[in-house]
C-alpha cells in the first residue's frame, strides 16, 4: 500500500523532520500537535487555549485525510503537568462523542516551544 503524506495550511507547518500526517490505506497517523496558531506559528496562551488549539489542529489534519476527529481510534496526550488532566477530559468532551477513542496520558518534563500539552492520534477512515 502506498502512503499518502498529509499537509494543510490550516494546521501548523511541521517544525522538524516529519509530516503533519500520513495515511496508509484506511489508517491515518497524525503527528503530535501543540497549541500553535497555524497562521502565526505562535503558541496560544494558557492550558485551556492550548488544549482547544491542539484539538483544532488535529482536526484540520484529519480533514486533509478526508476524516474528522470522530474517526480517532487512539489518542495520546502529553502533559507537562498532570494536574491539567481533568481539564483535558472536560475540553475533550466538546470534540468527541461516545464511544470515546482509546487514550493514553503521559506526564513529560517539557514539550517543544514550551508547550503545556501535545497530542497525536491514529484514525481509521470510514470508522
Amino acid at each position: 500500500m502506498a502512503k499518502q503524506i498529509l499537509s494543510t495550511p490550516n494546521a501548523p507547518a511541521a517544525i522538524g523532520t516529519y509530516s503533519q500526517g500520513v495515511k496508509v490505506g484506511d489508517t491515518v497517523y497524525l503527528s503530535g500537535q501543540i497549541g500553535l496558531d497555524a497562521q502565526t506559528m505562535v503558541l496560544v496562551e494558557g492550558i485551556e487555549a492550548q488544549i482547544h488549539q491542539v484539538f483544532l489542529n488535529l482536526g484540520e489534519v484529519a480533514k486533509a485525510a478526508g476524516c474528522g476527529l470522530n474517526h480517532t481510534v487512539k489518542l495520546n496526550v502529553y502533559l507537562t503537568d498532570l494536574a491539567n488532566f481533568a481539564k483535558v477530559n472536560e475540553i475533550m468532551a466538546h470534540y468527541f462523542g461516545q464511544p470515546y477513542p482509546a487514550r493514553a496520558a503521559v506526564g513529560v518534563k517539557e514539550l517543544p516551544r514550551g508547550a503545556l500539552v501535545e497530542m497525536d492520534a491514529i484514525l481509521v477512515a470510514g470508522s
